[in-house]
This record gives structure tokens, sequence and C-alpha cells, in this order.
């Protein structure tokens, strides 16, 4: 299909949001490697980094636009634009698909409401957004009859392919997990400085990948997209360095049926970094056949991906929101699985929170009926939040410790999805 669009000269135009480390990956390759598909304009805070990132993917010229009308001009003309205006991205004629690269909470559910405004597909490469409002704003998709997804390549994509694959074999998936590396709940900025910097990578995003944060978050995606649940907060997460295989051995069936399901990770099994979905089969017959193709005896059998390729995959979710309005990852209802705010060190009164992988707080996933009986604070909530009282190390952050900022979206968002299961906050 992409084929025939470039044949046509007919291609999928794409707007990004963002243009960090990931999004420079991305425009590289757009540009260089998929036919039928090509970036028209970079929307960014900072339009030189917009331009930077055509720049390295080997486009020469490059023009700088205030608005909509502007960038519709820019299209017309085949000339790729950069603006510090993301509207003028989510509100021109000429952009089909908006891709979020932004991994900010607020920003994105602003982004979000725009694209179903005007009518544009929204890739996000922002779980953070995704796992906090994620299922209101998949409604407010399906209203505006657009395409609301995550992204192939990242890890609850690949997941969700996964899961898919499995199930459509007749099998019955009961765990969605992913494969770390490491996991400390008290790196900060500071520790991952120096990793960062070899990778070029921004410490705080790279302190949310160390200290649990994100894993939470990405999690309690994959949980809202298949109806799964956790064992406990924060998951499991066990330490297992052996074959990822030999993991199916530490559950047990019956519990994770009554669970639902299960989102999980462990640290160090091999092979990693990837993602696994562990399933079942009831039909005698039928696991006599997986025994003969060394899937093992059961009850649990192990299909994984050894990878996560990121920003090389992103473009088949742009591929299939436009050509096929399919998703590859969205939230089917209400919210099983939140990312809740814990204490990283002592907090003192007064505190105003930090941004997510920072020195204040890291995210642990819990379901989410626990998440509204105890008005626990989700984790993309917390930024900018100021404490009304002391919470020490390790303790679980509610409403009542803190104070809002005011008119946010995201609380507006919170407040509504909120009322699709009747829950407050």
């Amino acid at each position: 299909m992409l084929a025939e669009r470039q044949r046509d000269s007919r291609p999928i135009r794409v707007a990004l949001v963002g243009a960090g480390f990931m999004g420079r990956g991305l425009v590289n390759q757009i540009v260089n490697s998929v036919p039928g598909m090509e970036v028209v304009a970079i929307a960014a805070r900072r339009p030189e980094q917009g331009e930077r990132a055509f720049t390295e993917a080997g486009v020469e010229k490059v023009v700088h636009v205030d608005d909509a009308a502007a960038l519709d001009r820019a299209v017309l003309a085949g000339t790729p634009a950069v603006t510090p205006d993301m509207e003028a991205v989510t509100r021109a004629d000429g952009v089909d698909v908006v891709v979020d690269v932004t991994g900010a909470v607020e920003l994105g559910a602003r982004i979000a409401l725009s694209c179903f405004e005007h009518g544009k597909h929204l890739v996000l490469m922002n779980a953070e957004v995704d796992a906090t409002v994620g299922p209101e704003l998949a409604r407010r998709a399906a209203s505006a009859g657009v395409v609301y997804t995550g992204c192939d390549g990242d890890q609850p994509g690949v997941q969700m392919n996964l899961y898919r694959f499995v199930k459509g074999m007749g099998l019955e998936p009961l765990v969605c997990g992913n494969i770390k590396g490491l996991q400390d709940p008290y790196r900060n900025p500071t520790t991952q400085e120096g990793f960062a910097r070899r990778w070029g990578q921004d410490p705080h995003m790279v302190t949310s990948f160390a200290d649990g944060t994100k894993i939470s978050i990405e999690q309690a995606v994959v949980a809202n997209a298949t109806g799964m649940s956790v064992h406990r907060r924060g998951m499991l997460g066990r330490d297992h360095p052996e074959h990822i295989d030999t993991l199916t051995a530490r559950y047990d069936v019956d519990e994770l049926r009554a669970l639902g399901g299960a989102v999980d990770y462990v640290v160090g099994a091999q092979p990693g970094p990837g993602v696994y979905v562990f399933a079942t089969h009831d039909d005698p017959k039928q696991r006599h056949y997986l025994e003969l193709y060394k899937l093992g005896t059961g009850p649990l059998y192990s299909f994984y991906t050894p990878y996560h390729l990121c920003h090389f995959e992103v473009p088949n979710t742009i591929a299939r929101a436009a050509l096929l309005g399919e998703a590859t990852i969205v939230p089917v209802g209400a919210p099983t699985v939140e990312a809740v705010t814990t204490a990283k060190t002592d907090l003192a009164a007064g505190t105003v929170l930090d941004a997510l992988g920072g020195y204040h707080y890291y995210g642990e996933a819990e379901r989410a009926d626990v998440t509204a009986r105890d008005a626990l604070l989700p984790v993309g909530v917390a930024e900018g939040c100021r404490l009304l009282r002391d919470v020490p190390k390790d303790g679980a952050l509610t409403y009542a410790d803190v104070e809002l900022p005011q008119g946010r979206l995201v609380d507006q968002l919170r407040a509504a999805q909120a009322a699709m299961v009747d829950l407050v906050p």
C-alpha cells in the first residue's frame, strides 16, 4: 500500500511534535527508508531542533512557518517546514498523521485534543500521556472518527502485537511482560548523567527507565489495552537471570485467570531487552502439538520478541493508522491499571514536585480500582504539584497530600475519565 502511494505521488504526510533523540531518529527513518510517506513538518519549542532533525536526515531546504496557512503553502510547494506552534501542524490541511514525540503529559493532552478537533490521526511516542488519560483520549478520538494509538517499536506496541499473534492462534494470553536489565527506584538524573551523555539522551528520560517509572507507565498502557491487571503494587518484578522460557514455572495459571491476566516485568532474563507473552491452551490435542513444536508441556507457553526497535518501527503504526484506520495499541475502556506516585526520598511539605525521572518520586503500577479507592496520585499528574504535608521515602502520594496546579487540561481529562466508571477523583 505504501508502494502504491509512492507510485501515485500521494505519500502519507506526517508531522512531528517534538524533535529530541527519538524524533530525530524517526525523521531520518521516514526520509531515507520509508517510501510512500514523508515528513512535512516538525513543531518544536526551539525550531532549530526541528531544522537539525531534517538536516541530519539529509534534507537541505527547510522553511520556517508560524501558522497552519503558511504550513499548507509549504506542503504544496514540497518544502518541509519547522514551526514553534504545535497547532500549526494539528490544524494544517496538508498533514494526515501527527506523531507526538514529546513525552510530556500536559502538552500531550493538548496535542491530542487539537488533533481530534481537526481530524488528524495521532500516533504516540508518548506513553506517559496514554497511561494517565489514555482511556478518555481514546473515547474522544473514536467520537471524532480518528485513530489514536501507541506505536510499534515501543515495548507496549511490541507486546500488543505479540498478544494478538498468540491470541490469533487460539491460545489464552495470561501474562504480558517486559524484560529489563536494571531496576533501581532511587536512581536520579545525577546518577544517570554519564549514560545519558554517552547516548545523547535526556538524563530525566534515562532516569525514568532506570527507576521503574517508565516500566510502570508502559505496563499500565498494556493492561488498559488488554483488560489485564497486576498481582500487586509495583508488579512482581522478579530477578530471573535465566532464559525467559523458564519464567513460566513461576506463575500460577489459576491466579492469573482470577486476575484476568497480568502485566509484569522481569530483571536480568534473556533475551533482553525484549518482551514476552505467556499463554495457555485448554485443548489437550493442541497441547500435544505445542510440545511437538518445542514449546514444552505447559500449562504456560512462552512467546517472546527479543528486541524493540523504537523509531525504526513507528512508520508501521503511521501506515496502519492512515491506510487501514487501525491502532497498534489503544485502551479498550475504563482503565484497569494506573501508574501511581511514590516518594523517592523523604519529601517535605512545601516541595514542588519535579518532572518524571527526577529526584522526588518514581512510578509504580497499581490496580485502577485501588488507585481510585485510596485517591492515589497518578505519576502523570505529579509534576508541579505542591506538597501539603511531609511524605516519607517510599510512601505513596495521594490527592490529599498535594495542591494541584491551576488550570491544567490533564486534571479535567482525569475527572472525565473517572466518570467512565464513576470513580473519583
